[in-house]
């Protein structure tokens, strides 16, 4: 599908032909990507939340893991003890 942009700040260009230089990528490389990274923005926002979300559930269950072995371990030493 084509976008068609008219009437864009001459100095605007001259920027993006600047950074589209850099990456070694013609300016319509540079400016589809961009508006595909703009739309795919909010999904890849969303799973980064869920994964924060997983990784400080996974935390949570292995700190709690560790603190029942510990007291395991506690307890074993004072039965050994008796």
């Amino acid at each position: 599908m084509d976008i068609f942009l008219r009437n864009i700040d001459p100095i605007a260009i001259k920027k993006i032909d600047e950074m589209a230089k850099r990456k070694s990528i013609s300016r319509q490389e540079f400016l589809k990507s961009i508006v595909e990274k703009i739309a795919y923005e909010p999904e890849q926002n969303e799973r980064e939340m869920r994964l924060e979300m997983i990784i400080k559930k996974n935390n949570q269950i292995m700190e709690e893991a560790t603190n029942t072995i510990s007291r395991f371990e506690n307890l074993l030493v004072d039965l050994t003890e008796e």
